[in-house]
């Protein structure tokens, strides 16, 4: 449990435990499993859709012997008002709804003994469609909703826990929501395996890190007795404020950020005031007044970082041909930098095995 987060991974990261080293990567395949799985052609009659069925995904998206199973798949739905023109223009850019993730369950007795309990994994890909897209820029913060517990009283702070609001209407829009989804599946799965040692996982990259961030905070509060509930999440951007993170580790929510120095992804939307937080953001001043710190807390920009951070870098490698935006952020960068990583005095081993180009 310990490389779930139950220490908050204390002493495995630097230098990176070899055993985390594994999780991380078999966590960031099913990530990579979720993006293969996607169709991404718009010009194709099933664009935005699951490329496989459920019962073969894991098999053909490059899990053949992961000993899980699928048993749920995701949609998310934008919450933009489209405009009337847009009918007018190509369906792809007025696609509301499309495949996000799934939800699979380790059922391998071998692998069971290995964790120690049976695992379930949720796993988000990132920013996919137009509409996504467009979420992506909604980046003032919003008050969660009425559903959860908020206010003062809990969260110390007069501005309560706040999201990023295109993340949030991508996981709470739509009839039936992602939200909708993944609290149902979870009490299914609660019901069956309820009664033996459970623990959730839950990753993403990119979008999906800031969804899978929101998944984790849910689940937490909808589901009293819920196992462990951890987040791996790979170049996600910022989700919430100071009371969502103090919110987050209230619940016992653990979230594992792995960051890429280089990538510019990760050091939005906002600005971060607070000393915990990473040297090249913004920092709030000693000598600042405590009632501006406090206005300036309030205002709809001022984010904060959650959990732990796994901090690599492009520049470390030997196989990074180029440092630019596109490269920096994709995921196959992230898990290459996360096989080679040793420590932050000695950045990378010679031989870290995943190739980039393949």
């Amino acid at each position: 449990m310990e490389y779930q987060g139950l220490q908050n991974w204390e002493g495995l990261l630097d230098p990176l435990d070899e055993n985390l080293r594994r999780e991380i990567l078999r966590y960031g395949k099913f990530v990579e499993s979720a993006y293969q799985s996607f169709d991404f052609d718009p010009s194709s009659p099933t664009y935005a859709t699951c490329r496989f069925s459920r019962s073969t995904l894991l098999d053909r998206s490059g899990l053949p012997n992961s000993g899980y199973r699928l048993t749920k798949n995701l949609r998310a739905t934008s919450g933009i008002n489209l405009p009337r023109w847009i009918e007018k223009a190509p369906s792809w850019m007025a696609t509301q709804s499309s495949w996000i993730g799934y939800v699979a369950v380790c059922q391998d007795k071998e692998e069971i003994s290995r964790l120690g309990r049976r695992d379930v994994v949720i796993s988000f890909r990132g920013t996919a469609t137009c509409l996504e897209w467009l979420e992506n820029l909604r980046a003032t913060l919003t008050h969660l909703p009425d559903d959860g517990p908020t206010g003062p009283n809990l969260n110390g702070s007069n501005s309560g826990p706040m999201v990023e609001s295109g993340f949030l209407s991508l996981y709470t829009s739509g009839a039936h929501s992602l939200r909708d989804m993944v609290r149902e599946e979870i009490a299914r799965l609660l019901q069956s395996y309820g009664d033996e040692p459970l623990s959730l996982t839950i990753t993403g990259h990119s979008l999906g890190a800031a969804i899978a961030t929101l998944a984790a905070y849910d689940i937490k509060t909808t589901f009293k007795r819920a196992p462990m509930v951890t987040v791996i999440s790979f170049g996600g951007p910022r989700v919430g404020n100071r009371s969502f993170r103090r919110l987050l580790e209230k619940q016992g929510t653990k979230v594992l950020r792995i960051v890429n120095s280089d990538d510019v992804i990760t050091k939005v939307p906002g600005v971060v005031l607070d000393s915990r937080d990473q040297q090249d953001n913004v920092k709030m001043t000693a000598s600042m007044p405590s009632w501006i710190q406090r206005r300036v807390e309030e205002t709809p920009w001022v984010y904060a970082e959650v959990g732990k951070e796994l901090r690599l870098s492009s520049r470390d490698s030997p196989y990074v041909n180029s440092i630019n935006v596109a490269t920096c952020h994709e995921l196959k960068t992230y898990l290459h930098l996360v096989d080679g990583f040793v420590s932050s005095t000695c950045p990378f081993r010679e031989t870290a095995r995943r190739v980039l180009h393949r």
